[in-house]
């Protein structure tokens, strides 16, 4: 037992001695600690204190671009960036001393009176540690400035500072709305110019750059912001007016017309000036606001857009019966909301597709005759129908329109005539002759959103004689209204088929020119022999046949009328059309005006296109110096003085040499 009481004794005092060396080790090691820490607070801590603080918030801001803007072709601004401030609270300086807290909550409490100031006081005291809280956002500067200078005046107002970045504006609000597109609040361009340009239009942002010398003061260095470009678009911002006032007068005039809803599903017009490409305007109705594009009214009286699932499996877009009125509006869901908002957004002049009517037939003469498959003094007989691949297809007029010339079968728009003048080409030359059009390719115009069309139009291999029948008269196959009018002007101007385009030149911000965007002849679809005698058969279509209502008063133009039966057939709804140009013997612009589906009880009459032309290009040619070269009725006198007198009031009074009483006719009465 002593034995054993002996081992215990001696095994203690063994660990007791471990237990003490132990105990002297980790002395040791925390007094070496203690040394090396003191020496890198001696000789390093500089740096170290040199590296947490150059790591704060405030020693390195980035500095915002100003995106480019987008100008007219005159200079006036489409659309622009201005200046705005976001209000960011610094709840951390607030509480470095008690002075700062009040005061500044006051002056807070004074100067923006839309802040919930129980909120914001709230927030300081339960988060003391906080440095970045942004109550407001983009407020302008004469809304901040009261508070600076009460900043300036009193020190104790502290933690209050204003981040600096650009809102997008739309000075013309929905003008051009289609053409602009717009741009979300991180620069990213949606639809129309801001989308297809905003590489362009966007610049780079700049750097506030803070550092600490040796004597631990803060410096700073800046690199600057570079601004986007500005784009000068090709718009004429007085001629865009005019064709929105006629297309919005339509609207009005026929909004819940025949049924509820909109004047028509679609309305759009483009003018074009025939031998450069430019366009003048271009425009379609519903509008919406650029300054609010998520205005849920502008969805108001058109046809609900839904998302199907389509027999592959696939989404696709429907447009229903329903028409949108406050009480279905308010029963869609933000996701329905955004899909008809994303219809509303595209562009129904470059995006939609629909078949043409017979807007398309002297691009079918001009084949016809430019290939030789016909003669000039050719004759055709009209009975009303003509029998093709055992189906009988009518004619527009259904008693027939007898024996008539090639001028005659453009100018009365006889289908039998463009049946048998198709047949005499062949489809081997008509579809070779759709592609030098353009008819199935993109014209590349620099805006975003332009359908393609290469499925809705026939080849050789598939095009059988019926379908030939009906392509020869705008049926059965679908176009854009920026492809029509594109391949129109080639026909009228000798032959030259111009890239359209949206911008002719791009400034930087000093305004230096960064590109010119010179008009581009890309092919010659007719020769000029074709283009004049297209021009003579498009102007008797407004002397004596299916286009005299489009004839504005003084003026003498050349077009063709279109009207085509939507799918499925026989549902009585139409699609009509007029495209045009002035003067008819040397054309200068081009005007297509569409009315997608007139919310009236008969839809298929060209008035509906051939009224607004009229209207527009009674006011669009003496603004642009084109003078009158026809005699006037007592009644048209009368209806010019009171267009001039609003055209004054708008535009303002014509200069001598723009209105000379040299240029103008004699006034004698004449009916059509």
């Amino acid at each position: 037992m002593k034995e054993q009481n002996g081992n215990v004794k001696k095994f203690t005092i063994k660990m007791q001695k471990k237990l003490v060396v132990l105990f002297v080790f980790v002395l040791l090691a925390f007094a070496g600690l203690g040394v090396r820490l003191g020496y890198l607070v001696k000789e390093k801590g500089t740096n170290y204190q040199k590296q947490v603080l150059s790591q704060q918030r405030y020693d390195s801001t980035t500095i915002p671009f100003r995106r480019g803007d987008i100008v007219d072709a005159k200079g006036n601004k489409l659309a622009t960036s201005q200046k705005v401030y976001n209000l960011v609270i610094d709840a951390a300086v607030m509480q470095d001393k008690e002075a700062y807290l009040e005061p500044t909550l006051r002056a807070l409490s004074e100067y923006f009176p839309a802040l919930d100031m129980t909120a914001i006081r709230e927030y300081v005291v339960t988060h003391p540690k906080s440095s970045w809280y942004v109550p407001l956002k983009r407020l302008s500067y004469e809304e901040i400035s009261g508070f600076k200078q009460a900043q300036q005046e009193d020190s104790n107002i502290r933690g209050v500072w204003f981040e600096e970045e650009y809102k997008r504006v739309y000075p013309g609000g929905s003008l051009a709305a289609d053409v602009i597109g717009f741009a979300r609040a991180d620069n990213t361009g949606q639809y129309g110019l801001e989308e297809y340009y905003n590489d362009y239009l966007n610049g780079t942002p700049g750097r506030e750059y803070g550092y600490l010398n040796d004597d631990l003061a803060l410096e700073r260095t800046i690199k600057a912001a570079v601004d986007g470009n500005t784009i000068h678009s090709t718009i004429d911002m007085n001629i865009q007016k005019i064709v929105e006032k006629y297309l919005l007068q339509f609207n009005e005039k026929y909004k819940n017309n025949f049924s509820e809803g909109n004047g028509a599903e679609n309305i759009g017009c483009i003018v074009m000036e025939v031998d450069t490409g430019n366009i003048l305007a271009m425009a379609s109705y519903p509008f919406f606001d650029l300054n609010n594009t998520r205005d849920t009214n502008t969805l108001l009286g058109s046809n609900l857009i839904e998302q199907v699932t389509n027999a592959a499996g696939y989404y696709e877009y429907k447009k229903t019966d329903t028409i949108i009125n406050e009480a279905v509006l308010s029963g869609l869901t933000d996701e329905q909301i955004l899909l008809n908002l994303n219809n509303l957004w595209k562009n129904y002049c470059i995006s939609n597709t629909y078949e043409p009517g017979s807007t398309v037939k002297p691009f079918t003469v001009a084949t016809a005759l430019e290939t030789g498959s016909i003669p000039l003094g050719m004759t055709f007989e009209c009975t009303g129908s003509l029998e093709v691949g055992g189906h009988d297809i009518a004619c527009h007029n259904k008693w027939g329109d007898g024996v008539i010339t090639l001028r005659q079968a453009v100018a009365t728009s006889c289908n039998v005539a463009m049946m048998k003048i198709a047949q005499a080409t062949g489809k081997e030359t008509f579809c070779e002759f759709q592609e030098i059009f353009n008819f199935g390719l993109k014209t590349n115009i620099d805006l975003a959103g332009e359908a393609r069309t290469a499925n809705l139009i026939f080849t050789e291999d598939d095009m059988k004689v019926a379908d030939l029948a009906t392509n020869a008269f705008g049926q059965n196959f679908n176009t854009t209204m920026i492809q029509v009018i594109t391949g129109y002007c080639s026909l009228i101007n000798g032959g030259y088929y111009y890239e359209p385009h949206m911008v002719d030149k791009i400034t930087n911000a000093s305004g230096a020119t960064v590109e010119n965007i010179e008009p581009r002849v890309l092919k010659q679809t007719v020769s000029a022999s074709t283009s004049e005698w297209i021009r003579t058969f498009c102007r008797a279509v407004v002397d004596e046949g299916t286009g005299k209502t489009a004839r504005p008063a003084g003026y003498a133009i050349g077009g063709k009328t279109g009207t085509a039966e939507t799918l499925p057939r026989g549902n009585e709804e139409f699609v009509v059309s007029f495209i045009g140009h002035a003067p008819a013997d040397d054309p200068q612009i081009a005007i297509y005006v569409v009315v997608d589906r007139a919310n009236a009880e008969e839809q298929d009459d060209a008035k509906f296109a051939t009224g607004i032309v009229r209207n527009v290009l009674t006011e669009v040619l003496p603004y642009l110096n084109i003078y009158m070269t026809e005699s006037l009725s007592e009644a048209e006198v009368l209806e010019l003085e009171a267009r001039k007198l609003e055209i004054t009031l708008q535009y303002g009074a014509p200069t001598k040499e723009d209105n000379t009483e040299e240029e103008q006719p004699e006034t004698e009465s004449q009916t059509e």
